[in-house]
């Protein structure tokens, strides 16, 4: 694999690719979202990765690695050291090294890791024995827990979409405000659709792959949303070229709180936009097992349903009070899209999918949430 580098920037890199702490000591998190299906087996793949008041010497400061594995099946490990953490500041690049061996140089001197940075692939396997690193196009990593549950990974991504049409600009998720500190956290998708290459063993099965659909996202900030709700594919039954993500969540403005919620759907090298300041969007959520978003802007409308018998599982999210078992998820969802062109009166796409990425997080999930509440 080539080298990278800050300066390995794509013409799909969207807005808020690089880190964004300032280095004060405001309290502040950043996280990211990376993932692979794999349809020949139906089984997906999510990497959670987060840096809490990462300043250090803080009640919350430290790092994690999670995975959403095979049949929903998870593992976690954290890093308390936040001076192992590095990330760039203008692209996509961050890792975390937990336990790491010495080695020695080609001509036998000792050879030690001090500074945190990318590695080549090489380097990594011989010299870090705990811990990740991804970039844009590369994402490798080895983690164990006590338990014995352990995951290593390798593989390439080549992006395909960002945010937005695939030949202009790449776009903000929750548009230009985003770069601004007025709404928090912050919401970026990095990736809406990617082909993933490379090998994932879980425990003692190796997972080989070749251009598996890949996607990534992230958040940042010093506040979170109070309750949140997410559906994302991109591994359609017939449809290789769609990628879908919706989302909504209570979150702060300034001095007040607002709903909002958007969908963004990647379709055939169109990007098609139901977001706050383009169309009306309106959600009925259900605690568990139930997501039914629609939405309609002056050319478009989109109809968008997700379900799961099964129960979920648990993960952790940065919250004010430190990494809490916060949401509960599920990569075996069942999705159906819908898309219309109201002005030529006619369906653009229907599709479906048993592999949806669904999800509710935060509190309280009492009753039903609906876009009228």
């Amino acid at each position: 694999m080539s080298s990278q580098s800050p300066a390995h920037f794509s013409r799909l890199q969207t807005p808020h690719s690089g880190y964004h702490w300032d280095s004060s000591d405001r309290r502040f998190f950043e996280g990211w979202y990376y993932r692979v299906t794999l349809p020949d087996c139906g089984q997906t793949f999510a990497f959670m990765y987060s840096i809490e008041d990462p300043i250090g010497r803080q009640a919350h400061s430290g790092g994690a690695a999670q995975i959403l594995g095979p049949n929903d099946e998870y593992l976690c490990r954290t890093f308390p050291d936040v001076t192992t953490f590095w990330a760039w500041k203008h692209a996509l690049g961050l890792g975390h090294w937990g336990k790491r061996r010495e080695g020695r140089g080609e001509r036998g001197e000792e050879t030690k890791l001090k500074t945190p940075g990318f590695l080549q692939p090489e380097q990594f396997t011989e010299y870090i024995q705990e811990g990740y690193q991804a970039t844009a196009t590369w994402h490798q990593g080895t983690l164990r827990e006590p338990s014995g549950v352990s995951a290593r990974w390798e593989y390439q991504i080549q992006p395909v979409y960002g945010w937005g049409d695939a030949n202009r600009l790449q776009q903000s998720t929750a548009g230009w405000l985003s770069s601004l500190q007025v709404f928090e956290p912050g919401w970026q998708i990095l990736m809406a659709h990617g082909l993933a290459t490379g090998w994932i063993e879980w425990n003692d099965q190796r997972y080989t792959f070749e251009n598996a659909p890949a996607y990534s996202e992230k958040n940042w900030g010093g506040a979170f949303p109070q309750k949140w709700f997410w559906l994302n594919c991109n591994s359609f039954e017939g449809e290789p070229d769609l990628a879908l993500t919706a989302g909504g969540g209570r979150r702060g403005v300034l001095w007040w709180m607002e709903s909002v919620a958007m969908i963004g759907i990647h379709y055939r090298g169109t990007f098609y936009e139901f977001a706050p300041w383009n169309a009306q969007v309106h959600w009925e959520i259900h605690p568990w097992g139930n997501w039914r978003m629609w939405a309609e802007t002056s050319q478009y409308t989109v109809e968008l349903t997700g379900t799961t018998d099964l129960p979920g599982t648990p993960l952790r999210a940065p919250t004010a009070n430190g990494l809490v078992f916060a949401c509960r998820d599920t990569m075996l969802g069942q999705i159906t899209l819908r898309l219309h062109d109201r002005q030529r009166h006619t369906t653009l796409l229907e599709a479906t999918s048993d592999r949806g990425g669904l999800e509710t997080g935060g509190a309280p999930w009492d009753d039903v949430w609906t876009s009228a509440d």
